[in-house]
C-alpha cells in the first residue's frame, strides 16, 4: 500500500503532467525565432526546428544560434545520427548477451593493435603538462568558471555533463561564457593562450537536447554541445595553441572512440582545421571500457589526449551492467570501496601502463572534498588537505601524469605535491612492466558489508541531487564535499541493488527492504525540513513541494524491474524535471 500510495502521490504532485505546450520555433512569433528560421530557410534548410529564448537569454541565443552555425549542428546530425543508433542498439545487444548466457568481459586475444608498436600522435605543448586540473566547472556557473580561469591550474575540465545540469538556460549560459571568453570578452581574466586550458566535456551519448529538432527528431545531446563549441572557438582556441581540447564520457568500448575520430575527422574537414587539431581525453567510466582500452587509444591515436580514470561512475557501471547477479553486489562505498581496493586499484594501474607504452597521458580522478571557509592554519583544514595528499600521492606513485581537484585552494598544495614526487613534465617513463592483469583483477568485487549510515547517506546523496536538477544546478555540497551526477549514480545503483538482493544491514542484522528505504527517506525530507543547518534551503512551500517530489522520483528510480541505466538519462527524459524546466523559463 505505501508503494501505491508514493505513485499516486507523485503522479498528484502539482506540475507533473506531460509537457505537451514547449514551444519551438516553427510555431513561435517571437523575433529571435523567426529571424532563426528566415536565415534557415535562405540557407535552404525546412527540415529545422529551435526552442524560443528563455526570457532574458535572448542575446546568448542570437549570439550562439546564428543560421550558420545551427546548420553545423544539423551537418553533424544528418552525418552521424544513423551512427549513434548503432551505439545504442550496440550497447543493448551486448547487455542482453551477458545478461542471457551469464557470461563476463572479457580482453581481446584476436586484436593486431595488442600487438603493434604503435604511439598516438604527440599531444600539443600546452597538453604536456597535465598534473592538476579543476574537475566539475559548470560553465554555467559563471562566478566559478571566471575563477577558474584565474587560477594556475593546468586545464579546466569545462563541464556539460556530471557537474552540469542540462536546462535550456544552463545550455546557453555556458555555451555563451566560453564564446566569451575565447573572443576575449571577459574582463579581469587572463587571455587564452595564458590561462588554464579548457578541457571541453559535452554530454555522453546518453542525453538528449531538448531545444533542437533536426528531421523531427531531438538531436543527441553530445552532437548539440560539441557542434557549437568548435563552430565558434575552434579557430581561435588553435591559433592560440590552446585548443580544440575534450573529454568524452561515458564510452563503452572501442566503437564509440571509431565514432567520434570519424566526427573530429569530418569536423576538420568542414571547418578547414588541420587533421588532428582536436585532441580528446577518454574517461574510462565502465567496467566494459576498461577491457578495450588499448582499442579506444588506437582508434583515436592522431586525437588522443590519453585515458583518464575514476571511481563513481566505474564502480557503478558494475551495477549497471551486473547488479542483478548476486555476485556483484557493491558493498558500503564509503567503508569499503576506495582506489586501494584490488578492482579499482588494478583499473588504475592498467590506465598508467596501457597509456605510456603508447605515448599518452594517463590521469586519475577528482578529490571533492572542499576546504572551510575562514583560519586556513586551522586543524581541519590541514586535515582535508593531508587527506587528498595521501590519496594522490598513491596515483603519483602508479605513474599517473595528472589529476583534478574541485576546490580552487587545493591546487596550490596539489601541484606542489607533484612537483616534489615527480620532477618532469609527465612521466610517460614510468612503463608499469610489474603489471600483468587478467579480467578477474578487473572484475573482484570487494569485500564487506552494508551499514545503516552507508545506505542512509545513498540515499541523502541521491534525494539532494535530484532535487538540485529541478533547481536547474548539476552539482551541489553535503558534509564538505561537492556531489554531482557520478556520486548520485552510485548512490542510488547501490540502493537498487540492496533492495534487490536483500541485503543485510552489518551492524543491525536488518533486512534492506523498500520498507525501510522509505523511512528512511521520511527522515532525511524531515532532517531537510526542520533541523536550524537546513532551514533557509528550505524554507518556503515550492522549496519544500521541490524537495518532496525529488524524494518520490528517488524512490521510483530505486524500485524499478529494471536498472534505469543513466540517472541523469532518467531525469531528462522525466516530465516532471521538464516541467520544472518550463517553469523557471
Amino acid at each position: 500500500m505505501d508503494r501505491l500510495k508514493i505513485i499516486k502521490n507523485h503522479l498528484l504532485v502539482k506540475g507533473r503532467q506531460p509537457c505537451i505546450t514547449r514551444k519551438l520555433c516553427s510555431f513561435d512569433s517571437s523575433e529571435d525565432c523567426l529571424h532563426l528560421k528566415s536565415g534557415l530557410q535562405k540557407l535552404g534548410l525546412t527540415n529545422i526546428e529551435v526552442s524560443s529564448p528563455p526570457v532574458n537569454y535572448e542575446h546568448y541565443y542570437r549570439t550562439l544560434l546564428t543560421p550558420e552555425a545551427v546548420k553545423f549542428v544539423a551537418d553533424l546530425v544528418n552525418k552521424f545520427d544513423n551512427d549513434v543508433e548503432e551505439i545504442f542498439q550496440e550497447r543493448q545487444r551486448r547487455k542482453l548477451l551477458l545478461d542471457s548466457t551469464g557470461g563476463l568481459p572479457d580482453f581481446s586475444k584476436k586484436s593486431a593493435i595488442l600487438h603493434g608498436n604503435w604511439k598516438v600522435r604527440p599531444v600539443p605543448q600546452r597538453l604536456q603538462c597535465r598534473h592538476v586540473d579543476l574537475g566539475d566547472v559548470s560553465p554555467s556557473n559563471t562566478s566559478h568558471f571566471v575563477a577558474s580561469l584565474k587560477t594556475t591550474a593546468q586545464g579546466i575540465q569545462t563541464d556539460f555533463d556530471d557537474g552540469h545540469c542540462p536546462t535550456w538556460k544552463n545550455q546557453l549560459l555556458g555555451l555563451y561564457n566560453i564564446y566569451q571568453f575565447v573572443h576575449g570578452n571577459i574582463a579581469g581574466v587572463p587571455p587564452v593562450d595564458q590561462a588554464p586550458v579548457l578541457m571541453l566535456r559535452p554530454r555522453a551519448w546518453n542525453m538528449i537536447e531538448h531545444n533542437l529538432l533536426v528531421n523531427g527528431k531531438e538531436v543527441p545531446g553530445p552532437l548539440f554541445d560539441f557542434g557549437l563549441l568548435m563552430y565558434h572557438n575552434a579557430r581561435i582556441l588553435l591559433d592560440k595553441e590552446s585548443g580544440p581540447f575534450f573529454y568524452l564520457s561515458k564510452i563503452e568500448g572501442s566503437n564509440e572512440a571509431k565514432l567520434w575520430n570519424k566526427i573530429f575527422d569530418y569536423t576538420e574537414r568542414k571547418l578547414d582545421l588541420p587533421h588532428g587539431c582536436i585532441k580528446a581525453c577518454v574517461l574510462i567510466e565502465n567496467i566494459l571500457a576498461s577491457f578495450e582500452m588499448e582499442e579506444i587509444l588506437y582508434e583515436l591515436k592522431d586525437h588522443s589526449a590519453g585515458l583518464n580514470c575514476g571511481i563513481w561512475d566505474y564502480s557503478a557501471s558494475f551495477i549497471n551492467k551486473f547488479g542483478h547477479r548476486k555476485e556483484f553486489v557493491l558493498p558500503d562505498r564509503n567503508k569499503y570501496v576506495s582506489m586501494d581496493r584490488h578492482f579499482l586499484k588494478s583499473y588504475m594501474d592498467l590506465v598508467v601502463k596501457i597509456c605510456h607504452s603508447h605515448g599518452a597521458h594517463a590521469t586519475g580522478g577528482m578529490a571533492a572534498p572542499i576546504l572551510p571557509n575562514g583560519n586556513t592554519s586551522g586543524t581541519v583544514f590541514q586535515q582535508i588537505i593531508d587527506k587528498v595528499k595521501g590519496g594522490k600521492v598513491k596515483e603519483i606513485q602508479a605513474g599517473v601524469d595528472g589529476f583534478m581537484v574541485y576546490d580552487l585552494r587545493l591546487l596550490q598544495p596539489m601541484q606542489q605535491l607533484f612537483k616534489k614526487m615527480s620532477s618532469t613534465t609527465n612521466q610517460h617513463q614510468i612503463k608499469r612492466l610489474d603489471v600483468n592483469l587478467t579480467a578477474k583483477d578487473l572484475l573482484k568485487m570487494p569485500t564487506g558489508g552494508v551499514t545503516q549510515q552507508g545506505l542512509r547517506h545513498n540515499i541523502t546523496v541521491g534525494i539532494l541531487f535530484i532535487e538540485a536538477w529541478l533547481r536547474g544546478q548539476g552539482h551541489y555540497y553535503l558534509k564538505g564535499a561537492v556531489e554531482d551526477s557520478a556520486t548520485a549514480e552510485i548512490s542510488r545503483s547501490q540502493v537498487w541493488q540492496w533492495i534487490r538482493h536483500k541485503a543485510t544491514l552489518e551492524d543491525t542484522g536488518a533486512v534492506v527492504t523498500m520498507k525501510m528505504v522509505h523511512n528512511i527517506v521520511q527522515e532525511v525530507i524531515g532532517e531537510r525540513f526542520w533541523s536550524a543547518q537546513n532551514a533557509e534551503q528550505f524554507s518556503t512551500n515550492q522549496d519544500k513541494d521541490r524537495l518532496l517530489t525529488a524524494a518520490r522520483m528517488f524512490e521510483e528510480i530505486v524500485t524499478k524491474r529494471n536498472f534505469p541505466e543513466f540517472l541523469t538519462t532518467y531525469l531528462n527524459l522525466d516530465h516532471t524535471f521538464l516541467e520544472y524546466q518550463k517553469k523557471s523559463m
